[in-house]
């Protein structure tokens, strides 16, 4: 896959941009976080520049230490609300050419597997991204929580 520059928006810019349903944790001018529909645990979120950086290689240096930064404190976050034993970052992004961050809570090795990731309910994807979002908060993140679980909009 070449890193050249997608000619019709990502999914991920149509998430981002309210075209396709999503449920947001974090929304910065830099990045938004919210939840994979197919999640490899519960609570797990994508971290993605709002700006489409085709791969991990492409991207300023600037803009990979903002989504470090937004992983690490998602994570905890993570960590803390479900109880999990270690946070998982992975960048791959085989399936869209957008770059993106995998934040997931660990609990063992084969959490980090993707043919362990499975589409989830909405109900649960909405009650897991809910509690995400109340940690972030009660964490001193709050002005960073979008409003509303499915605004990228900034607060």
């Amino acid at each position: 896959m070449s890193s050249a520059e997608p000619t019709e928006p990502t999914v991920f810019t149509r998430i981002i941009n309210g075209e396709i349903p999503g449920r947001f944790v974090w929304a910065d001018d830099v990045c938004v976080a919210f939840a994979t529909i197919q999640p490899q645990t519960r609570g797990h979120v994508l971290v993605v520049p709002r700006e489409e950086i085709a791969s991990y290689v492409d991207a300023p240096e600037e803009t990979v230490a903002h989504l470090a930064v937004v992983a690490q404190r998602i994570a905890a976050a993570q960590v803390r609300v479900f109880d999990a034993v270690r946070p998982g970052i992975i960048v791959v992004g085989l399936d869209v050419p957008h770059l993106h961050v995998h934040v997931l809570p660990l609990y063992d090795a084969s959490d980090v597997n993707p043919s362990s990731a499975s589409a989830a309910p909405a109900d649960d994807l909405d009650a897991a991204m809910t509690e995400l979002r109340t940690a972030l908060a009660e964490d001193g993140w709050g002005a960073n929580v979008p409003s509303e679980l499915g605004s990228p909009a900034l607060v």
